[in-house]
């Protein structure tokens, strides 16, 4: 079943440009493109459309645009109003001119067929229930995020998203997007994504556009909501180490640990666990913040590790933890867990320190 959705997947594009080509008479003249810049804007972390159709065009999860000449007005019609299994672009995330720039680049590259073997970004998992299924295999969204979409659970953990949360999310997402990032305190970290492309685009582009519920049953999206939501809403907990006050006994780090969820709404967290990976020959000559427990043994780590257990971290709180130690460590790492929410998939974050802090996973 899962090769026949696949494969038609693969015919929609074809025959959605023969349909583009009537209506291209309507689409506005072609800018001229420009390579370079359509290399940019097609790269994961612009518009991540690397990530379905190959870092060089030639194919993944959709199919390959490697040198197949496509006219601008079919390329165009399509982002705009995809039949198969992509979202739309609207005008306001990708402008006519930074599609002219794509098919310009897509031009410069070697056309030629999917190689057999090449494995989509994010494979299906073996004995994968329904719900992953549907979201991974069939509509490919974790493509972009992951087989146990963690970047969709940080969102729901960030204001305890429901169903209709979700609709939104994905019907409206340009929209929604936007108002979810503006309800973030701007003071915290970040661990979900933000905007894509250049830091001078204007409007910052949103990397996914919106789906039609004509062609994504909301039916369909429930089964993927349940599926989500029985992993768990993953809680956005993040870690930054940086340097302190150099003293004559040692060197002295901070970890700053926040639940970077939206005040009053998102997920809390109960029993979170800072474990901090000590360098070996390392001694820990004093602390600070709650719940120092002392440094045990973690086969995991292969190290010795100092652990602090908070209590309690609701939706935007912050945790400052001292460590003092016998001698420099710029290497030092940790992790985060916790005992509430439970989640299935994703229930730990690594942090690591740098010269201008460490960040917790996805943190930007």
């Amino acid at each position: 079943m899962r090769r026949f959705f696949v494969a038609v997947f693969l015919l929609v594009l074809p025959l959605a440009f023969a349909a583009g080509t009537r209506a291209s008479a309507q689409a506005p003249s072609a800018p001229v493109g420009d390579p370079v810049a359509g290399k940019v804007h097609y790269t994961f972390g612009n518009t991540s459309c690397s990530n379905c159709h190959g870092v060089d065009g030639e194919g993944r999860f959709g199919p390959a645009l490697a040198g197949r000449k496509i006219p601008y007005a079919r390329f165009r019609a399509y982002l705009r109003n995809p039949l198969g299994r992509m979202f739309a672009y609207p005008e306001s995330e990708l402008t006519d001119q930074e599609i002219a720039d794509m098919v310009a680049y897509l031009d410069t590259l070697t056309a030629g067929a999917k190689p057999p073997t090449a494995e989509w970004r994010t494979p299906l998992p073996k004995m994968a229930p329904r719900g992953q299924q549907l979201g991974v295999g069939i509509w490919g969204c974790g493509q972009c995020h992951g087989a146990t979409f963690d970047t969709p659970r940080h969102g729901a953990a960030e204001v305890t998203g429901d169903f209709e949360w979700f609709k939104r999310m994905v019907y409206d997402h340009t929209k929604a997007q936007r108002e979810q990032m503006a309800m973030l305190d701007p003071n915290l970290p970040r661990v979900t994504p933000g905007f894509g492309g250049p830091a001078t685009r204007t409007p910052p582009r949103m990397r996914m556009g919106n789906y039609n519920r004509g062609r994504l049953p909301e039916s369909t999206l429930k089964e993927i909501f349940d599926w989500m939501i029985d992993l768990g809403r993953l809680p956005v907990l993040t870690a930054r180490v940086t340097p302190g006050a150099a003293e004559a006994g040692g060197a002295t780090y901070s970890i700053a640990v926040t639940n970077a969820a939206v005040k009053d709404k998102g997920v809390g967290v109960e029993g979170v666990r800072v474990a901090l990976a000590l360098p070996a020959g390392a001694k820990v000559v004093k602390t600070t913040g709650e719940g120092y427990q002392g440094v045990s043994h973690d086969e995991e780590a292969k190290a010795d590790v100092a652990v602090w257990k908070i209590a309690s971290m609701p939706a935007a709180a912050q945790q400052t933890l001292t460590v003092t130690l016998s001698a420099p460590a710029p290497q030092l790492r940790g992790r985060i867990t916790w005992d509430t929410p439970v989640v299935k998939a994703d229930p730990e974050v690594d942090f690591a320190y740098s010269a201008t802090g460490g960040r917790g996973r996805g943190g930007a």
